[in-house]
C-alpha cells in the first residue's frame, strides 16, 4: 500500500492545496496532510483550528488521513510509514527551494523520495500567506478557499464592535 505525505502549515488550506491532495488522492492508496505545529512561523491560526480546517475541508476524500506534527520531515515520514513526500511547486523559486529540501531530506533518509505536482494553472499564485494578508484586509478571497476556510478568515477578521 502505497502512502505519501504532505506536510506543511496550512495556514489556512486553500483550493491549491486541495487540488494537489485531490490528485494525489488518485495516485496513492493513501494522502497523509500533516499539519506543522510551526510557531518559528506564526501562524495566524491555532494548530487544532488548521487541522479541523484541514478535515472539513477535504472530508469528501475516503484515502486522507490528517495530523499534526513537529520536527523533521524525516522523522514525520517514518512515523506515518511513508515511502514518499508530496511537495506543491508553484514557481522556479519554489522548485530550486523545493529541490534542495528533497535532495536534504534523502540524504537524511535514503529512500526517501519526494514528488512535485503543480497546482492548476487557475490556483498557480494562490499561497496562504498572500490570501491572509488580503482577507485581513477586507478583499474577496472565496475563489481561493473552501466555504469553511472563508467562514473562519470572516470570522477572524470581522469588524469589531465599538463599545
Amino acid at each position: 500500500m502505497k502512502r505519501i505525505v504532505y506536510p506543511g502549515t496550512f495556514d489556512p488550506i486553500t483550493l491549491g492545496h486541495i487540488d494537489l491532495v485531490e490528485r494525489a488522492s488518485k495516485l496513492f492508496d493513501t494522502v497523509v496532510l500533516a499539519v506543522a505545529n510551526s510557531e518559528k512561523k506564526q501562524p495566524m491560526f491555532k494548530l487544532d483550528e488548521r487541522m479541523e480546517l484541514c478535515r472539513e475541508a477535504l472530508n469528501h476524500l475516503p484515502n486522507i488521513e490528517v495530523c499534526s506534527f513537529t520536527g523533521l520531515t524525516v522523522e514525520l515520514a517514518r512515523a506515518q510509514k511513508c515511502e514518499i513526500i508530496l511537495r506543491g511547486v508553484r514557481t522556479v523559486a519554489d522548485y530550486e527551494y523545493e529541490l534542495q529540501l528533497a535532495n536534504m531530506n534523502r540524504a537524511l533518509a535514503p529512500g526517501l523520495e519526494t514528488v512535485f505536482l503543480t497546482p492548476g494553472e487557475s490556483l498557480s499564485y494562490v499561497s496562504s500567506s498572500l490570501l491572509r494578508e488580503i482577507a485581513s484586509m477586507g478583499g474577496d478571497v472565496s475563489r481561493f478557499v473552501p466555504t469553511n476556510v472563508m467562514q473562519a478568515l470572516n470570522k477572524r477578521f470581522a469588524p469589531k464592535p465599538k463599545v
